[in-house]
């Protein structure tokens, strides 16, 4: 039985970490130096906004009211950043002569196809949510994002990063934060925020396989596959495959993911490190579905949509929590047998304890 949370956390979650842009903000490169501080600044504000909100405003649905199929609006913030803008297309309109509303369009349907495919998931909360995105939002804005509402997502600033509809990863990713919203509400800080972050990269990289046909074997496991522009000596925003080897740039410096419980990173920057930490869980993802073989979705992916959606999970969980909560929920659907003994393996190989 699908779990939905009431009294939601408000949430403001962004693809790009706020490390990354202050980093970026510090360049010698104007070009690469501005868009960085007025990101920076227009993200805070949107935090600002959303911490002293009303939690849970998105529209309220009944379950088994919605048809399992999508309902998608498009905006074009027309490069402001009043939300969401003006309508530009909607559920079952053609695609017009912007790609980037296009990308948006179809991003939203394959985030959308998986959750219902792979997981029987009637949309973000279970029960058919129409799924909002704005587009050119705010003037080089970097970044993209879900506000506990609907996604927003930038046109880069030309020099870093390129428009961030590109990768499909990264707006499925962002929409899992509000399936996350809508089940665990994991908090958003620590060891909890870090596993929020991991789980929107889990199903952000399986909405890219799902759509390319990929198996785990396949799949490249990175999130933003060209986002970077091509002159950062970069490949990606993360690695699930190998953390702290996505990018190494002089301006953008060098990934900090770790990959194991060794390097765990203990900082006050970025809610205690949420997108830096992420990176244990996501290896120890891409470890049990590359164990296990064939498509990551069918069964590493429906071992960690049973978690995110048990009910489970504290809003304050550790990594050693989810991980006891992997291998539990596992026994119950796999019993046993190779699967049981590819999660406590993954685990165990990132340095976190099951039991």
């Amino acid at each position: 039985m699908d779990i939905t949370r009431s009294g939601l956390e408000p949430v403001f979650c962004t693809i790009v970490p706020p490390h990354l842009l202050d980093r970026l903000s510090q360049a010698e490169n104007p070009a690469v130096a501005e868009p960085a501080r007025r990101t920076l600044v227009q993200d805070e504000a949107n935090r600002t906004r959303r911490l002293t909100a009303a939690a849970g405003t998105t529209r309220p649905t009944i379950a088994g009211e919605a048809a399992e199929k999508p309902d998608r609006t498009i905006h074009d913030a027309q490069n402001g950043t009043e939300l969401p803008g003006t309508k530009v297309r909607s559920e079952g309109e053609e695609p017009g002569q912007d790609a980037t509303v296009n990308r948006a369009y179809a991003g939203l349907g394959a985030t959308f196809e998986l959750f219902l495919k792979g997981f029987k998931r009637n949309s973000i909360d279970g029960n058919g949510l129409p799924l909002i995105a704005s587009v050119h939002y705010d003037e080089k804005y970097g970044n993209a994002f879900w506000d506990g509402n609907q996604m927003v997502f930038g046109d880069g600033d030309g020099e870093i990063f390129l428009d961030f509809t590109i990768p499909v990863d990264v707006m499925a990713h962002e929409l899992t934060h509000g399936v996350t919203q809508y089940t665990a509400n994991l908090a958003y800080s620590g060891q909890s925020g870090a596993l929020n972050e991991s789980v929107s990269d889990v199903f952000g990289s399986l909405v890219k396989q799902y759509t390319l046909g990929q198996t785990a074997e396949q799949a490249d496991w990175l999130i933003g596959a060209g986002l970077l522009h091509e002159n950062v000596q970069g490949v990606a925003l993360r690695s699930m495959k190998a953390p702290g080897t996505a990018y190494d740039d002089d301006v953008l410096g060098k990934d900090p993911q770790p990959g194991h419980m060794d390097d765990y990173v203990d900082t006050e920057q970025d809610n205690g490190g949420v997108h830096i930490n992420s990176g244990i869980p996501n290896h120890a993802f891409y470890l049990l579905a590359t164990r296990l073989g064939g498509n990551a979705w069918e069964r590493a992916g429906q071992i960690w949509y049973d978690v995110l959606t048990g009910g489970e999970l504290a809003t304050d969980c550790t990594f050693a929590d989810f991980a006891k909560a992997t291998a539990e929920k596992t026994a119950e659907r796999y019993g046993q047998g190779d699967e049981h003994e590819a999660v406590l393996k993954a685990w165990s190989q990132v340095g976190v304890p099951t039991a």
